[in-house]
């Protein structure tokens, strides 16, 4: 079986179309189409199906999906593991969706100058859809919200970050009583989907506190963002406090021993690309102490702004 195949057919299932997938290999739509019939023949099974516009893997497209990926990725580590100068492969690093922007930029370029031929593949989402990326050896290292569970052998764990609940109001509402801000403003609701958002709800029913809700998103920028332009309150981790300072919107402390979200990084310990995972480990480290983030037992009370 020829890896060129396979790697036509995962580009036309990611691209969705043969066109696209042409255009992001360098190569002609019939090229490919000609790719994917070989490899068709060559497993004796149909893998795609025209959707209207669209191109989309049949189920038997589906179930070797994932397969043919890492069956690629083990191709490009041999031939970095062949090379004198390239650390060993791709490194697939899983990014909670609030730290691309802020969290990533410096990480990597710390990791790039120890590393300059590295190949960094980015798999953003949410913290509990990355950790069982993790586990499930798809995603090499990954820098999600802490699991409140004991992790399975042969994975390690290092807290970067906490992150103290605290309630966004806009400054025109905004009072030094975070419990009141919660019960009769607007309230915008943190994803119960997300770890931080079970955090965030668990603490408003110890609490008896029952909010007018409005909406609920995940998504923190967008949440800062509602709360900037008045649609409500929101109870929420302290994520980004010099940004949220920024824009104006007032950061309200609860009123006794705020819950913390601890961020951090999982990796696999006994796999490849271990080492690899470790330099990110020590990258993410140096860069939120350069950012001034809260360290592990580090926990400051929010300013509020009015």
């Amino acid at each position: 079986m020829d890896t060129q195949f396979l790697q036509s057919f995962v580009s036309v299932v990611e691209a969705g179309s043969l066109a696209e997938a042409a255009r992001r290999l360098d190569l002609t739509p019939a090229a490919i189409a000609a790719r994917v019939r070989a490899l068709e023949q060559d497993l004796g099974t149909p893998l795609l199906r025209r959707a209207g516009r669209h191109v989309k893997p049949t189920e038997a497209g589906l179930r070797m999906l994932e397969r043919a990926r890492l069956v690629l990725r083990d191709v490009r580590d041999l031939r970095a593991s062949a090379s004198d100068d390239a650390p060993l492969g791709e490194l697939r690093v899983g990014v909670s969706v609030s730290a691309l922007t802020g969290v990533m930029p410096p990480v990597l370029t710390r990791l790039y100058r120890r590393y300059p031929s590295l190949s960094v593949y980015v798999e953003p989402g949410t913290s509990s859809h990355l950790y069982h990326r993790t586990v499930g050896g798809h995603v090499d290292v990954a820098f999600i919200v802490q699991p409140q569970f004991a992790l399975p052998k042969g994975y390690g764990w290092r807290t970067i970050v906490e992150e103290p609940l605290v309630v966004l109001a806009h400054p025109d509402v905004a009072t030094n009583d975070a419990h009141q801000l919660m019960s009769q403003q607007p309230f915008i609701r943190y994803d119960r989907a997300a770890w931080g958002g079970r955090m965030a709800d668990r603490y408003l029913r110890q609490h008896g506190i029952r909010p007018h809700e409005r909406l609920e998103i995940d998504g923190l920028m967008a949440i800062a963002s509602m709360v900037r332009e008045g649609l409500g309150v929101s109870l929420v981790p302290d994520w980004a406090p010099d940004w949220l300072d920024s824009i104006g919107i007032a950061r309200v402390p609860l009123p006794d021993t705020a819950p913390v979200r601890r961020m951090g990084v999982i990796w696999a310990t006994q796999t490849p690309h271990a080492t690899l995972s470790e330099a990110f480990v020590e990258a993410t480290e140096a860069a939120m102490s350069d950012a001034g983030a809260h360290a592990p037992g580090d926990i400051q009370a929010p300013s509020h702004q009015k």
